[in-house]
């Protein structure tokens, strides 16, 4: 959530303390990693809103590697290549900045649900919000990832045009989407 591993650690500190404080609200027998996240999320909002955290996503030697955990195995074992290797710090980049475009909401949804592999009602319980609105958030935000990130996987070779022919859906454009939310309301 933060892409900076010293306010994620805090972070992850501060949900810490404030689970062992209530820990009399948790219920035996609930999903506790769910309750735990949904602590952690709200102490990230609670502390983005409060201008705590900083939206700038590091560089150089301090930066976490991407491939930890946004880029599938399988993908990076067909990258082991010398010419895939040096070109992994690009796809790397490409990703985080496509992931960091994206409108928070639809951001958190993807990252729960395809980094860190949680459950639909598991990500409705963190995200406060009913599981419908959790897949709607999630179908479009890979829509808005998929758009994003065509071009690049072409390039790259990740995706053949052959194989996507017929497969491609008009992309969606991340400022007439906010532009139809904002006539909806």
């Amino acid at each position: 959530m933060t892409r900076n591993a010293t306010e994620a650690e805090d972070l992850v500190q501060d949900t810490l303390v404030k689970a062992m404080r209530a820990r009399e609200q948790f219920e035996a027998g609930t999903n506790m990693r769910a309750w735990l996240l949904r602590i952690l999320t709200n102490t990230f909002i609670n502390r983005y809103r409060r201008g705590g955290l900083e939206k700038a996503v590091l560089e150089g030697p301090d930066a976490d590697p991407l491939a930890d955990g946004w880029v599938s195995a399988s993908t990076m074992a067909s990258m082991r290549d010398p010419e895939s290797a040096a070109l992994r710090p690009v796809l790397e980049a490409e990703i985080r900045t496509a992931l960091d475009e994206l409108p928070e909401e639809f951001r958190l949804a993807v990252v729960l649900a395809d980094v860190e592999e949680l459950s639909y009602r598991e990500i409705a319980d963190i995200m406060g919000c009913p599981i419908g609105t959790v897949m709607s958030r999630l179908h479009r935000g890979r829509r808005l990832l998929k758009s994003r990130l065509y071009e690049h996987a072409l390039d790259m070779g990740i995706v053949s045009p052959e194989s996507a022919v017929g497969q491609r859906e008009e992309p969606v454009s991340l400022a007439a989407y906010r532009a139809k939310k904002g006539a909806a309301r």
